[in-house]
């Protein structure tokens, strides 16, 4: 099973900094169009300001992961060839990057889910989701471009619910019969500072600026959920399932911070 879905810049002709578009928001100082180039782009495709990027403005390009689709794309749809040496490819190279973006980050979730003991009985079945979302990305460009993507999502997303219900299913039991309480979708600004969270699905929840600090967070299923600016301070997050280090680079936290052994601390929140 290939193991490469975290990016690897320096295998990777600056994809993220020219072919995907921003807007001026608290996450990018200026807009940007599709195909332009990062003003702080250097020839060598690396960023001038890659060491103050968060001073400078730029949080939305410290919590971007293309989960390896920068190098799959550079060095094995195009097989190296570089986006300035043709203009014709580059436009198509931008349009392919981002669709190999969404299978690679599949690829991340699948090999999560493989990787569990509570998912063994699915194995097979996510091995087979995996080799063949693999296959996609190393398909001829104009294939990729003519990808139904969202098809292809849905045929995964089925595993990912069945897989984060088994994986969480001893704390749900605890919960069981404890009322039929409509799940909050939107946590935005909430104060969940020292909630016992075990097993929760946050899947696709906004946590934009919530307070979780000293909350209990073990095996919360994480998949598509906002944590930016989340205070994770004191927060025990092992065992999070399908969280990702672009959700953890755009959250807060400090050295007190439990996280899985499967993400990196940012920086950013001190040692």
């Amino acid at each position: 099973m290939e193991s490469d879905v975290k990016s690897d810049c320096l295998n990777c002709f600056a994809l993220c900094c020219v072919s995907l578009p921003y807007m001026k928001s608290n996450d990018f100082p200026y807009d940007k169009d599709s195909g332009e180039p990062c003003r702080h782009l250097c020839s060598d495709h690396r960023c001038s300001i890659h060491g103050s990027l968060r001073e400078k403005g730029f949080q939305g390009c410290v919590s971007y992961e293309c989960f390896g689709a920068g190098q799959k794309v550079s060095q094995v749809v195009y097989k190296g060839k570089d986006w300035r040496e043709d203009n014709r490819m580059a436009e198509e190279m931008f349009s392919v990057f981002p669709i190999v973006q969404q299978l690679h980050e599949m690829l991340f979730y699948l090999k999560q889910a493989i990787e569990l003991e509570e998912a063994k009985d699915l194995k097979l079945e996510i091995q087979t989701l995996y080799d063949l979302t693999y296959t996609l990305t190393i398909k001829k460009p104009e294939e990729i471009l003519a990808l139904d993507i969202e098809a292809h999502r849905s045929k995964i997303n089925p595993v990912f619910i069945k897989v984060s219900d088994i994986y969480r299913s001893q704390y749900r039991k605890k919960r069981k019969g404890s009322g039929t309480k409509k799940k909050r979708v939107d946590y935005i600004g909430a104060n969940l500072a020292n909630v016992d969270m075990k097993g929760h699905d946050l899947r696709g929840t906004f946590l934009i600026a919530a307070n979780l600090t000293n909350s209990d967070l073990r095996r919360v299923d994480f998949i598509g959920a906002d944590l930016r600016d989340a205070d994770l301070s004191g927060a025990n997050l092992v065992g999070a399932l399908f969280l990702t280090q672009s959700q953890i680079q755009s959250a807060k936290g400090d050295e007190t911070t439990v996280l899985p052994d499967y993400v990196e601390r940012p920086h950013h929140w001190g040692s």
